[in-house]
């Protein structure tokens, strides 16, 4: 797609074009599960869904599309709107898709972790013959509800499985007084056209939908029960923007409310080329949602971004240029670098300043720099990291390069440049403070780089530690051998390290040395005599070719006396070996 040329925040993703966002949040971040239009698309063309996520609400880590068509055997086209939900330890990702004979249906991809893979729950449609854009609302009572529709608005209850029905479809009536008044259509007397969002806020069930057509607007309603009756209250963003459609995703995040959508603002942007975007906004005292305008400013920051633990190179506020991949070990990669593109990171917390920065690259041509600018493309230098080539573009070294006046908090800008062509691919990346420190606050743990062998490391229950040469970042990574159980890991005491009520960020990688086990890193907490489990980071499957990334941020709090305190690297079951790499909490 065109390189983005503007500096502002919204669109949220600009490396390809996005539509009908659907946020859900987890363990401390914002998951952003999104449909995908092609580029130089002339309909609807969406082969793919992909995730983002973020913990600040403007600097977005690409997760790559971890479900597709083929992940259903029985779908042909039209990976269109859908919705993911949280319940009984797993991801249910509702979307619609159109079968090989024609019809509509709703088909159900389920996975260990946020970020997918996500496979076919059932093997079939949940719903065949549906209307389209399903989302899911589970009720204080555990009655799930889902709901979808465009001509009609249709729901139909959720057993506790999440992938059967608890009777049949129902019709919602679209009435007037329900879902407003549509002039000049009479086949469709209400405004309400598509994509539905429900949820529940103090006691009330609002229904945020696409209004008319076309264009189309946000308007809402709200009941006092799920399933109605419904009442009108207005328009929540009206038409605005270069596509002729909308789509809502509303959620709650640390204090915040916020209120996502699409538009056609990027580059070669319209109807079936969207972009996602997002603002934050206040209810009103009385319950009811302001008007809302379509902004390139978008959301302000949640916090600062911490630069002393390993960023994986594909979060981005704003780019221009670049695109991503997978990469060989694991997770996305920044590629198609090319002279002069750019990558914006938005509030990054130095501290007292920065004394090196090291980047895991790879390049099949001969490379070239990396710039590093504060607060504008051409700001501050404040370091330049040259890299040379590595001899293949997932041949993958770590360059580290001095830095020098990184202190505070700035945007952070990585500019690309050297010769003609790609130049060269980018993992992630890390500062080290002064003194090689984390620049006064970051990493909790010992040796979490790995790079000093299995010191500040030892075994939660049995097996043996050792050094390994396959590594993630840098030269070695920690390897478990000998696990009797699925709940030994690999561990470190952090009893005199945490904050009571203090919440903590948690990243580890991890790959099996056989097997394809569901891994996640656990804190064991013993206090007043009682030792409790918290989960640090969601389950995700690892396996023996690739890197998975467990990263989590979960509050630690206790009663009494704390008196020990480990965190450990386990699996749902199974005594695989293990490796871990590059583990930090903060």
């Amino acid at each position: 797609m065109p390189a983005a040329v503007a500096r502002a925040d919204n669109p949220i993703v600009q490396t390809i074009y996005t539509a009908d966002p659907a946020p859900l949040v987890y363990n401390g971040r914002v998951y952003l599960y999104t449909g995908h239009d092609e580029d130089n698309s002339t309909y609807f063309t969406m082969r793919e869904w992909r995730v983002w996520s973020s913990a600040d609400m403007v600097n977005w880590t690409d997760h790559g599309s971890p479900m597709n068509l083929s992940t259903f055997s029985w779908a042909s086209s039209d990976a269109w709107a859908g919705q993911t939900v949280y319940r009984n330890g797993k991801f249910y990702w509702y979307v619609p898709v159109r079968m090989s004979n024609g019809s509509n249906a709703i088909g159900v991809g389920v996975s260990d972790s946020p970020t997918g893979p996500f496979r076919d729950a059932l093997g079939r449609p949940l719903v065949q013959g549906s209307e389209i854009d399903p989302t899911v609302f589970i009720d204080d009572d555990g009655q799930a509800y889902l709901y979808y529709g465009n001509p009609n608005l249709w729901y139909v209850k959720l057993n506790a499985d999440m992938i059967s029905l608890n009777g049949s479809p129902a019709k919602i009536p679209l009435t007037t007084a329900g879902f407003g008044t549509r002039s000049g259509n009479t086949s469709r007397p209400t405004l309400f056209e598509e994509g539905p969002w429900v949820y529940k806020r103090n006691g009330l069930y609002y229904n945020v939908f696409a209004a008319k057509c076309c264009s189309e607007y946000i308007a809402y309603s709200t009941a006092t029960s799920p399933t109605g009756p419904w009442t009108f209250r207005g328009t929540v963003m009206p038409t605005q923007g270069a596509s002729f459609t909308n789509h809502p995703g509303v959620v709650d995040f640390n204090g915040g409310s916020y209120f996502f959508y699409h538009n056609g603002a990027l580059p070669g942007g319209g109807g079936y080329t969207r972009s996602v975007a997002v603002e934050k906004f206040s209810y009103n005292s009385d319950g009811t949602i302001p008007q809302l305008s379509m902004s390139t400013t978008g959301a302000p920051q949640v916090g600062t971004l911490n630069p002393y633990v390993r960023q994986e190179a594909e979060t981005i506020a704003w780019e221009s240029g670049v695109e991503t991949e997978p990469a060989s070990e694991g997770g996305m990669n920044v590629g198609w670098i090319e002279n002069g593109d750019n990558i914006k990171v938005k509030g990054v917390g130095f501290g007292t300043g920065a004394s090196s920065f090291s980047a895991r690259v790879a390049s099949a041509t001969s490379g070239g720099r990396i710039e590093l600018h504060l607060d504008s493309v051409n700001g501050t230098l404040v370091g330049t990291c040259t890299v040379g080539g590595t001899g293949g573009w997932q041949t993958w070294t770590t360059v580290t390069c001095p830095v020098s006046g990184a202190s505070g908090t700035h945007d952070l800008y990585f500019k690309y440049t050297g010769g003609s062509g790609n130049l060269f691919n980018v993992n992630w990346w890390q500062f080290a403070g002064n003194g090689g420190g984390d620049g006064g606050g970051g990493n909790l743990l010992t040796n979490g780089t790995v790079e000093s062998g299995t010191s500040g490391w030892s075994v939660f229950g049995a097996g043996s530690l050792a050094s390994s040469s396959t590594a993630h970042g840098g030269s070695q990574s920690l390897s478990l051998t000998g696990r009797t159980a699925s709940w030994n890991g690999p561990a470190q005491d952090v009893t005199s390290k945490l904050t009571n009520g203090k919440s903590y960020t948690t990243s580890v990688w991890v790959r099996s040395q056989s097997g394809t086990p569901s891994a996640k890193v656990t804190l064991a907490v013993t206090a007043g005599g009682t030792t409790s489990y918290l989960q640090l980071t969601p389950a995700a499957t690892v396996n023996s070719g690739g890197w998975t990334q467990l990263t989590g941020t979960a509050t630690v709090s206790w009663s009494g006396t704390l008196t020990g305190a480990t965190l450990y690297v386990e699996t749902a079951a199974g005594t695989d070996g293990l490796l871990v790499d590059d583990a930090s909490l903060q």
